[in-house]
């Protein structure tokens, strides 16, 4: 199910606040980052995860991956990395949405913060809502990891 609260058309131009069913948990996405501070009243200073479609994507948009970790990045599931102070996720979109077809987005988890998932504050700030047949549920958020060339520590 797709249900807008805007513009019968979406367009590529314009850039919305999607809830949607991620990998790990239900989420908000876009490509606007202040679009995202100001649905979660977040702090400006604190960062977004960026997903990418795939690893290939990743790489072109610029990041650095140490050559002794890329096989484990690649390989990975459910797990977000920080290398360099800039957190990043592949992550394979199941829903087979053109609305989710861009090579990345912001992602963060869809409720305000400090507070669990409420289905009706996600759904007066979502501009657009994509759900499939197992709906939107709560799951558990993926791992952090903070990575370098030497080492890797476990933070969540």
């Amino acid at each position: 199910m797709v249900k807008s609260n805007g513009a019968a058309r979406f367009s590529n131009k314009i850039v919305n606040v999607v809830l949607t069913q991620t990998d790990t948990t239900v989420g908000f996405l876009s490509q606007d980052e202040t679009k995202l501070q100001s649905v979660k009243s977040r702090d400006s200073s604190k960062p977004f995860i960026k997903v990418y479609e795939n690893f290939k994507a990743l790489q072109e948009d610029g990041n650095r991956i140490p050559n002794s970790k890329k096989s484990y990045v690649r390989r990975s599931r459910k797990t977000t990395f920080i290398i360099k102070n800039i957190a990043f996720r592949v992550a394979k979109n199941k829903l087979n949405s053109s609305l989710l077809k861009s090579e990345w987005n912001y992602s963060t988890s869809a409720n305000e913060s400090g507070k669990r998932f409420d289905r009706k504050f996600c759904e007066e700030k979502a501009d657009i809502i994509i759900e499939d047949k197992e709906s939107l549920h709560e799951g558990e958020s993926s791992s952090l990891l903070k990575m370098n060339s030497k080492r890797v520590r476990k933070l969540r």
